[in-house]
């Protein structure tokens, strides 16, 4: 795939606005990354800020190579309140991403955050079909996928190498008809 583009306009509505992260954004974004809840439902997180500037110049990477792009979510005054992606572009197909700081929660910023990645995906880069998947036990995550559409289409048994073990992973998808 060809490099993703980044939205123009920015991606943006009355709630949240999705951005390019910056390196300003790196210790809001390392803070996130050891809270006990993101830890949960996380494989991954960064030991230091030099590992977060990594992976933040891999992410570029992997979009300029049309494999994923990844956001800042961020409020009317640019503070940082989670990160949101579309990845694993194939055949169509695309998988969404999303996380927040413990601030951030319960605030609908992370159905805000979805819901303007899937019009993107739709309308400007041609996406036919949307796949979210978490956790049987994230239901935060559970409710952001149903609020925005999403219909959960089943449970994938030992489906991801997890924590050292593996995890069962609930499967939800959208179309562009819904």
């Amino acid at each position: 795939m060809a490099e993703l583009p980044w939205p123009s306009p920015p991606l943006a509505d009355e709630v949240v606005a999705l951005r390019p992260w910056r390196g300003a954004d790196v210790p809001v974004k390392l803070a996130a990354f050891h809270d006990p809840v993101f830890q949960r439902f996380s494989d991954w997180a960064p030991l230091d800020e030099a590992s977060v500037r990594e992976h933040q110049v891999q992410l570029e990477a992997a979009r300029r190579r049309g494999e994923q792009i990844d956001f800042a979510v961020v409020d009317a005054d640019d503070a940082v309140l989670g990160g949101a992606s579309l990845y694993g572009f194939v055949e169509g197909r695309a998988g969404v991403g999303y996380w927040l700081a413990p601030a951030a929660r319960g605030r609908g910023a992370a159905t805000h955050a979805v819901r303007l990645l899937a019009r993107w995906a739709f309308g400007e880069l041609g996406v036919a079909r949307l796949e979210l998947t978490c956790g049987p036990d994230n239901h935060a995550s559970q409710r952001v996928a149903e609020r925005c559409g999403f219909r959960r289409e089943g449970l994938l048994r030992s489906h991801l190498p997890f924590k050292g073990g593996r995890r069962d992973t609930v499967l939800y998808s959208l179309l562009p008809t819904g």
